[in-house]
């Protein structure tokens, strides 16, 4: 049985692909729970470059878990939270399916079998 998603397999592979590494998980959460912040603001929370942090960024925009904008000569990101409400809800529908194969097997087990001769 296959999930259904309204996104495309390219799509949920960039969505995923970005959300495996911790950085860009930090990113996200950061985002949602304060305001937009500017690359540069980003980039001062990581022991890294302001290109690397670019790139990250770049990604998240990508899988469309982020959006930028430009603010004078600022560029401003904003949390996309209809594209992680869209990975939450294929991961629920997984979960659902899994737990009703799982409900299917222990009722298999739990069925009184034969006496062996």
């Amino acid at each position: 049985m296959v999930v259904r998603s309204r996104l495309t397999d390219t799509e949920l592979d960039r969505l995923f692909r970005a959300l495996a590494d911790a950085t860009r998980r930090d990113i996200v959460a950061h985002l949602f729970s304060d305001e937009p912040a500017s690359v540069s603001t980003l980039a001062s929370r990581y022991d890294m470059s302001f290109a690397a942090v670019q790139k990250h960024v770049a990604v998240l925009e990508e899988a469309g878990l982020v959006t930028k904008h430009s603010q004078g000569r600022e560029r401003i990101v904003r949390a996309n939270p209809e594209r992680l409400a869209q990975a939450r809800a294929l991961l629920m529908q997984l979960e659902q399916l899994w737990m009703s194969r799982f409900s299917l097997l222990d009722a298999i087990l739990a069925e009184p079998r034969p006496p062996k001769e």
